[in-house]
């Protein structure tokens, strides 16, 4: 996305900077291009303009398009070239102009400055090194056995998170903690308590933290509250937390739905991919840097 929408800032600022230039005669015959902007590379399908024998192919026109849009905010979708008019006036206008200023600029020996000798290489690189994790990635499967070994080992894991809402009361002493689970047991009601005697955030709300996660508060806390032996509408054990004694009731359960393989099958795949393919590149460059004569100054690093 970075680099569409760099693309699309390089376009725009060419057209700004050419926008007093509104028509081109086309039906003129081009002045010969400079040597060093000749046309090197292979043609590939239909050409839709020569500039100075310079072939602009469709494909490329359309390859272009296609990244200027996408680089369009969502907000203004009639900034898009969607018909054949825009497409034409797009090559005419950004395209063909492009090409005439790459020709004067090569024309004036520009492509041989150390400077744009340096940042072409850069750009080189970055190609050639994209292109060569695309290959290797290219070459990684993974089989139905993979992903169907991966679901049973991690099938626990692979449930939608279950959440509880859970009321505390928290106080100081575990003398405080006993006496409270005596009112309790003698009818007592759990939010009034909080609210009277819990020193916790919470007692305002009568204890009430809502839906939670695991996580959200301490390891202590957690391994009572999403206990599997605690149930909704029943009432824990006194437990020493962090910051004091505590008593909670389960209010409530949602979440901690086991999905099917068939659900998750596409989301394994994708991980199981991304995964041997970092594995693949990783293996790739360990042995390109064993074979590799490699020397590095550090102490010129300043």
């Amino acid at each position: 996305m970075k680099r569409r929408i760099a693309l699309f800032l390089a376009f725009c600022f060419l057209y700004c900077l050419l926008s007093g230039c509104d028509k081109f005669n086309f039906s003129k015959k081009p002045a010969e291009a400079p040597k060093e902007a000749e046309q090197s590379l292979p043609v590939s399908g239909p050409v839709v303009a020569k500039v100075n024998n310079y072939p602009i192919t469709l494909e490329s026109l359309n390859q272009e398009i296609e990244i200027y849009n996408a680089a369009v905010p969502a907000e203004k979708p009639e900034m898009k070239i969607t018909t054949r008019e825009q497409k034409l006036n797009y090559l005419k206008n950004d395209m063909v102009r492009r090409v005439l200023l790459y020709q004067a600029a090569s024309g004036r020996g520009y492509a041989r400055k150390d400077e744009v000798v340096r940042a072409l290489e850069r750009t080189k690189q970055d190609l050639l090194v994209m292109e060569l994790i695309k290959q290797e990635a290219d070459k990684i499967e993974v089989s139905s056995s993979e992903i169907e070994e991966y679901y049973n080992t991690y099938k626990e894991q692979l449930k939608d998170p279950e959440e509880r809402q859970i009321r505390e009361i928290m106080v100081s002493t575990e003398q405080e903690a006993k006496d409270i689970v005596v009112q309790l047991m003698q009818g007592g009601d759990f939010a009034t308590l909080a609210q009277e005697r819990s020193k916790a955030p919470s007692a305002k709300d009568g204890g009430d933290l809502g839906y939670i996660k695991k996580g959200t508060k301490s390891a202590q806390f957690d391994n009572v509250a999403f206990s599997d032996t605690l149930d909704t509408g029943k009432i824990s054990g006194i437990f020493k937390g962090t910051d004091g004694y505590y008593i909670i009731k389960i209010e409530g359960k949602r979440g901690g739905k086991q999905k099917s393989l068939s659900e998750l099958w596409d989301d394994i795949k994708r991980g199981l991919t991304f995964l041997k393919q970092q594995q693949r590149i990783e293996a790739l460059m360990g042995n390109l840097s064993k074979e590799a004569k490699l020397e590095i100054y550090e102490g010129e690093v300043k």
